[in-house]
């Protein structure tokens, strides 16, 4: 029993430190020097902790930001979407009775001799880039070769497809040959000549408006605005594009020859099909 007291006891008698106890403490003080130095502030709160804190709140802000820009740049291209389309009705909007079924040859714009055999249809988009280059490069061509020397009587039909002001401008052409056939194939040349970018609208009825008073001479101007305006020709579009669906046609321009739907808009193509129709019905 001595021994084991003397044990914890140095030679003046005062009781030796326990080592165990000594070393917690140093531990327990090391960790508490760190987190004094590093995680407490003079006032004993946490910095880190603040920092990540406002740091969050930063981030959560610029979301916020983020968001309302979106938001805000959604609603403005929705609202110049819905100007940009005012007074432009898409075909279920249009109400009225008509047929698909049937070549309506007496009711489209026409050109060359009536007694010709051989008719041809040209189903176009006057928003079509592709109808605007066969326009300039093979019409005159189709023009001099088929349709001054009386083979064929060429027809225009709208196959207004590519956007709601397409249907615009095809009402318009309508109009037009309401008053005058001839001013129609006036209106058909310089319109693609001044025609706009396909993927935006611009054959809206202030520019239709004001084209037709700049370059159509000989008509009815008011007239031709009032119809504009109430969409009086809107039906035979309509009418126009179903006709055209019905008989396969998908595309711009395309060529019906004496009721056959060519593949191609090729000119080529076009002029042997009508070569070929002007052999079998005994044609100049």
């Amino acid at each position: 029993m001595a021994h084991n007291k003397g044990s914890n006891r140095n030679g003046s008698g005062k009781p030796v430190p326990n080592n165990k106890t000594a070393y917690n403490r140093t531990t327990q003080g090391k960790k508490n020097a760190g987190k004094g130095t590093v995680g407490k502030s003079a006032g004993g709160k946490g910095t880190g902790r603040g920092t990540a804190k406002s740091g969050l709140i930063f981030v959560i802000s610029l979301i916020l930001i983020g968001a309302l820009v979106i938001t805000l740049a959604i609603v403005f291209l929705k609202d110049s979407g819905s100007s940009s389309l005012k007074d432009l009705p898409n075909y279920t909007e249009i109400k009225g009775d008509y047929t698909a079924e049937g070549l309506k040859y007496e009711k489209q714009p026409h050109l060359g001799e009536p007694s010709a055999k051989v008719k041809v249809i040209e189903f176009a988009d006057f928003k079509c880039p592709a109808c605007k280059k066969w326009e300039e490069t093979y019409m005159p061509q189709l023009q001099k070769d088929f349709i001054d020397t009386g083979k064929i009587e060429l027809f225009f039909t709208n196959f207004a497809f590519i956007d709601r002001d397409s249907i615009m401008a095809a009402s318009a052409g309508e109009a037009v040959a309401a008053q005058s056939n001839e001013k129609f194939w006036e209106f058909k040349s310089k319109l693609y000549a001044h025609q706009g970018d396909e993927t935006k609208i611009w054959a809206t009825p202030e520019f239709l408006l004001d084209f037709v008073k700049k370059n159509i001479n000989g008509i009815d101007y008011d007239r031709f605005a009032s119809d504009l305006k109430s969409h009086a020709y809107m039906l035979p579009v309509k009418e126009d594009f179903k006709t055209a669906g019905y008989y396969g046609v998908n595309g711009t321009p395309q060529f019906m020859v004496n009721g056959e739907l060519l593949p191609s808009s090729s000119y080529e193509e076009l002029a042997a099909a009508i070569e070929a129709q002007l052999a079998e019905v005994g044609g100049q």
